[in-house]
């Protein structure tokens, strides 16, 4: 199949309004619109559809997605946020999966205790202040992690430009609403956008609307040492085409 098959069938899979999922759980939406276009699963074939990554979302998703993930920077920066704002794990009893509101406790924040003992699993906005301290600020083609310990954190545009572009080269999105009837979920593929190239500006007001995040997961290795567990920048579903550069609807 190349472009141009492509944006004819997924204007008739449009047509077509709700189809059943046809497999539970997560995967179930990508699974769907692959058997609707005929392509076989995670591969995309025809040297003129080739180029581009195909991807799908569910409109009404409350669950933010990864765009990238980048620890800050300078060298080091992830150790000082440990140090400085880390707190001590806490689990509770008979728990064996640790849960984000599990850890933060302002009397156990507040205690002294080794880096050997501390995680910092967070997320940080432009809106306010978290909960440790944090909040992402824009400065001078700069995002910085601004704190009142005078920990230097922070992504310059060369940086989140390398990032971005080596996660997403041409992306074609497709959105579904969803609903669920009789414990089945069903899927209506009703936008598409293709998209690529990254906007400091853009990005940066996106930040500073809130609409992107930054959760920082930073743990440890058993000798100190910092272990960055997927720090990056999220935003949902529906709000990934506001992203990049060149936008265009197919449908």
């Amino acid at each position: 199949m190349d472009y141009g098959e492509f944006v004819e069938r997924i204007k008739q899979i449009k047509e077509r309004g709700f189809v059943e999922s046809c497999r539970s759980g997560d995967t179930g939406i990508g699974k769907t619109l692959e058997d609707l276009l005929g392509i076989a699963e995670n591969n995309i074939a025809g040297p003129d559809f080739g180029v581009y990554e195909l991807k799908s979302g569910r409109k009404d998703s409350l669950s933010m997605l990864t765009l990238f993930t980048k620890a800050p920077m300078p060298k080091g920066a992830n150790k000082s946020l440990l140090e400085a704002f880390g707190y001590k794990q806490r689990v509770k009893k008979n728990q064996k999966q640790r849960n984000v509101t599990d850890y933060i406790d302002a009397e156990i924040r507040e205690q002294e205790c080794n880096i050997r003992e501390k995680e910092l699993h967070v997320t940080v906005d432009s809106k306010s202040v978290n909960s440790v301290g944090l909040r992402l600020e824009i400065k001078n083609k700069r995002i910085y992690i601004s704190n009142t310990k005078n920990v230097l954190a922070y992504y310059d545009e060369a940086v989140l430009r390398e990032a971005f572009e080596k996660k997403y080269k041409k992306l074609i999105l497709v959105l579904a609403s969803s609903k669920k009837e009789q414990g089945k979920e069903w899927f209506w593929f009703n936008e598409a956008y293709l998209l690529e190239g990254f906007s400091f500006d853009r990005f940066a007001e996106l930040v500073k609307e809130g609409t992107i995040k930054l959760d920082l997961r930073i743990g440890h290795y058993p000798d100190g040492r910092p272990h960055d567990h997927g720090t990056g920048f999220r935003v949902l579903p529906k709000d990934r085409p506001k992203c990049f550069e060149k936008i265009v609807r197919l449908i």
